[in-house]
């Protein structure tokens, strides 16, 4: 046998080079590295070597950098993924609200931290958390529960089976997520004799599994008892490729569907039987055919709460489930009938069992009407106001100046619910990371999309308060030439959670900038913040000028930023449906007792299982 003696960081960065998907592109199409103490010796030193081969890219924060990892995951359908590498410590710990949002989204992510050295001769080690009851603890233990696979490297030729199994995970449509590979720092510089065979190219097929034939036909059977069934498109129906065919199976058999925020944009918005998005920031059309549907079928959803209005949406006392899931654990919630399966796969095989079955159309009037509503709170406000435009208002500035290769997406705050709600997204043009709902996301998030997708046009939808969390990003998005527009609507702190707050009957309090408890008043110069960091960054005054800002930013050749006064109050009225947000039972404002009672009046209506 022949072999090869490198270092076992070497032989990792020469072994993930090697792995490719079925379109012959690398799996890991690189990694995102900000060095320090425990990976800037080992494999700071491998990559360099590698660096032609297998891209490295800085960042400027580890928790962002792992959010464009996962931004080009999704992006790419987990046909691609990224890696990440950070020193020990805080380094490592800022991975893991990152990680968490991968695994939520069930995207794939390849996180390698440092570690503390396995030979624990220097111990305690510079950042190393020394757990006081069990040595075999470290700060890298916090990623076992945000991880779907954790591994910790203490010899070099362990990663001939770490790995394998990293990839296997996130190569697997049913366990795909984060995958953490603790490397010790000492065990990354140690050399071994690795066989030559290891390094061999080797091609990554994700699997379609078939649905089970007793599953099949239990699931057949409830679409022809059905009267008036309704599709529930999640994040499954993408990540199958199965767009096309959704699209002529609700086409075929005449059955409305309405998406998910991971959903949408499966369905172009035209497609006559797209009726909307669903559930707490759901259309109307899409809720009402819900409501009164007898078959539920969930195809490559995992049924969030904001998807179901926390159980209460499915109104009729006849309904069923059906969840098609390649993910068993996804497929079997709430008592639902169970189709293992790809989503692709799936849809072709109860097309080929229905036939020619066709069911009642649904009322086309129900699009129309929401179509006229959404028109209504997108369109410009009225010149001669002096108001502050709504987030509405400035979402049908960025519509009317978008086209088919726009991607809007966003990720927290106001955005999500309003971009669910009202944005015409043709199909494959809406990105929003709203599994976690992770603020700070969104900069970070545009930079993967637009590597993902470089033809794209990437609009990032940010609030203020989202992007004091996390944006020096920016300032890697301007080095690296990476050419985005950000929408920054700025409404002077918590705009969403402040109504959330008033809406369950508390007073305002440490949301707004001017409601939290500050001695001097707030004063942030976005503008100048962003222009700082080199982007292209102006002021629109009002919606007019917003349009014209958006016009001037395409083809920039670097990151443009157009910040914008809002109003923090208002949000669209139309459409949506409950949230189950407990309010107190007890308390001494008489507006929090009136929201217990509207809640304890609501909660009566959920169903939790059929």
């Amino acid at each position: 046998m022949k072999t090869i003696r490198l270092t076992a960081a070497q032989a990792m960065v020469r072994w993930l080079s090697a792995q490719q998907n079925e379109e012959g592109e690398r799996f890991i199409e690189g990694i995102w590295a900000i060095f320090g103490h425990g990976n800037v010796a080992g494999i700071g030193e491998a990559l360099y070597e590698h660096r032609k081969e297998f891209p490295t890219w800085r960042g400027h924060n580890e928790q962002t950098m792992a959010h464009t990892a996962i931004a080009f995951a999704k992006a790419k359908k987990r046909r691609q993924a990224m890696a990440v590498t950070t020193s020990i410590g805080p380094g490592a710990t800022n991975l893991v609200t990152a990680a968490a949002t991968a695994h939520v989204n069930r995207l794939p992510l390849l996180l390698i931290p440092g570690d503390v050295f396995a030979n624990r001769a220097p111990d305690p080690v510079l950042q190393q958390i020394e757990h006081f009851g069990d040595g075999t603890v470290s700060a890298n233990d916090t990623f076992r529960a945000v991880s779907r696979y954790f591994d910790r490297i203490t010899r070099p030729e362990q990663i001939m089976t770490a790995l394998p199994r990293a990839l296997r995970v996130m190569t697997d449509p049913a366990d795909c997520g984060p995958v953490t590979l603790a490397f010790c720092q000492d065990v990354q510089a140690e050399a071994h004799d690795y066989p030559e065979s290891f390094f061999e190219p080797k091609v990554w097929r994700i699997r379609r599994p078939e649905p089970d034939a007793v599953e099949l036909a239990e699931a057949v059977a409830l679409l022809k008892a059905a009267k008036s069934p309704v599709i529930v498109a999640g994040g499954g129906v993408v990540y199958s490729g199965a767009e096309a065919a959704l699209a002529d199976f609700a086409a075929m058999h005449d059955i409305p569907v309405v998406e998910t925020q991971a959903g949408k944009s499966a369905l172009d918005h035209d497609h006559a039987l797209n009726f909307g998005p669903v559930g707490v920031t759901g259309a109307s059309s899409a809720n009402i055919v819900c409501e009164s549907a007898d078959l539920v079928i969930g195809l490559g959803t995992r049924f969030q709460d904001f998807t179901t209005g926390s159980w209460a949406l499915f109104k009729n006392p006849l309904r069923r489930m059906l969840s098609i899931n390649v993910q068993a654990y996804d497929a079997a919630k709430h008592g639902a009938a169970s189709l293992v399966s790809d989503a692709k796969i799936a849809l072709e095989a109860l097309d080929r069992e229905l036939g020619s079955h066709r069911f009642d159309a649904p009322d086309a009037r129900l699009r129309a009407d929401w179509f006229e509503a959404t028109a209504a709170v997108k369109a410009a406000p009225d010149a001669a106001g002096n108001a502050l435009p709504t987030d509405a208002q400035v979402i049908g500035a960025v519509q009317r100046s978008s086209g088919r290769d726009t991607v809007v997406m966003g990720a927290a705050g106001t955005m999500p619910g309003e971009l669910h709600k009202i944005w015409d997204a043709p199909q494959g043009g809406y990105h929003m990371e709203y599994g976690n709902s992770c603020m700070g996301y969104e900069i970070a998030g545009a930079i993967g999309i637009k590597m993902a997708r470089p033809d794209a046009d990437v609009v990032c939808m940010v609030g203020d308060g989202s992007y004091m969390m996390a944006n020096s990003e920016l300032a890697t998005a301007v080095m690296m030439g990476i050419p985005f527009t950000v929408v920054l609507t700025d409404n002077r702190g918590f705009g969403c959670i402040n109504r959330l707050q008033q809406g369950t009957g508390g007073a305002p309090f440490n949301n707004l900038l001017d409601d939290a408890m500050h001695v001097n008043p707030s004063a942030i110069d976005f503008v100048a913040h962003a222009g700082s960091m080199g982007a292209k960054a102006v002021k629109a005054s009002d919606i007019k000028s917003l349009e014209a800002e958006l016009e001037a930013a395409k083809g920039s050749d670097r990151p443009v930023v157009i910040v914008i006064d809002t109003d923090p109050a208002p949000s669209t009225k139309a459409g949506g449906h409950w949230w189950d947000v407990a309010v107190p039972e007890v308390s001494t404002r008489a507006e929090v007792k009136t929201a217990r009672k509207s809640y304890e009046t609501n909660i009566a209506k959920q169903r939790l299982a059929t």
